[in-house]
């Protein structure tokens, strides 16, 4: 693999581009976030176990699997890096949604989506730095880069934690209007979020292709590390049918525009971890999706999943 030529691949964003996907992204953030109220926090105490399941999954095993991974794969090392921004990232947007498809808990599902939201703020930047770190080729790329955790948990605050604020407090005294809004916003800001990621990768298609089946097993095998790591964590707990397909899709859908965002804001774009952000942001619709198709039409009759 010609390591030189996949980083020279530049997504065609320039700083309005950027500023584009930096507004596209908070009203997704914005949508998800008028659907979440105070309730869904008080949840938290009220199931702490599945609420922990969920946290450990996200932001503690499924990082620590995926430099595991990159260990044993040895992937180039902007791709290698996309891995861990991907793996430090919060659950993704169309989480909710996909986990009310499969018949798990939704409400449990939003409740760990706001949970995610709030820690992201500190754990994306921190899992980020600490296993990258930890393996020499990101390790150097971390170094030439020079990150800063500050401006990055900045950045992050201000993507996922002013909408999130916002979203919370129209719920709070607007809640019938903020559900309806919810809905549509959430929708349309994502089929033009897709659209960014599509138009990106159309205008590097020459580049793409020849990557592509390199990039596509990667992703699809941690896709399926995260998918794994929620449902047999879950299944090991004890939880019940619903809230394991829910903590089971939770990992598995990673808030990989936020990863995106991340990348053309602190590593110009590399074209490593910016191809392998976009595909994980396209893949795991898709296996999430199948796996909500393949649950859907097996609905829980018992304590067990068959």
């Amino acid at each position: 693999m010609n390591e030189e030529l996949i980083d020279s691949v530049l997504l065609n964003f320039d700083s309005r581009s950027q500023w584009t996907l930096n507004i596209v992204l908070a009203f997704v953030m914005f949508g998800i976030a008028l659907e979440i109220s105070i309730d869904d926090f008080k949840r938290v105490v009220k199931n702490p176990k599945a609420i922990f399941i969920g946290v450990v999954c996200q932001f503690v095993l499924l990082p620590a699997l995926t430099f595991l991974l990159v260990y044993t794969l040895e992937p180039i090392a902007s791709i290698a890096m996309g891995m861990f921004m991907v793996a430090a990232c919060p659950g993704g947007n169309v989480s909710n949604f996909i986990t009310h498809l499969a018949g798990g808990d939704t409400a449990l599902s939003i409740s760990m989506t706001a949970t995610a939201t709030l820690l992201a703020v500190v754990m994306t930047p921190l899992n980020l730095q600490l296993w990258a770190s930890f393996y020499g080729p990101t390790a150097e790329i971390l170094r030439d880069v020079a990150v800063s955790p500050s401006e990055m948990i900045r950045l992050v605050l201000l993507l996922l934690g002013l909408p999130l604020c916002l979203g919370l407090a129209i719920n709070y005294w607007k809640k019938e209007w903020a559900l309806k809004a919810g809905k549509v916003l959430k929708i349309i800001s994502l089929l033009f979020f897709i659209a960014l990621i599509f138009i990106a990768l159309f205008k590097n298609v020459d580049v793409f292709l020849d990557y592509v089946l390199y990039v596509f097993w990667l992703v699809v095998i941690h896709n399926l590390l995260a998918f794994f790591t929620g449902f047999s964590i879950a299944s090991l707990a004890r939880l019940s049918p619903q809230e394991i397909r829910s903590i089971t899709i939770e990992t598995g859908i990673q808030n990989s525009g936020l990863g995106l965002l991340l990348i053309f804001s602190f590593f110009n774009g590399l074209g490593g971890m910016a191809i392998l952000a976009a595909f994980w942001g396209i893949w795991h619709l898709i296996s999430g999706l199948s796996l909500a198709a393949f649950w859907g039409y097996r609905p829980i009759k018992s304590k067990t999943l068959v």
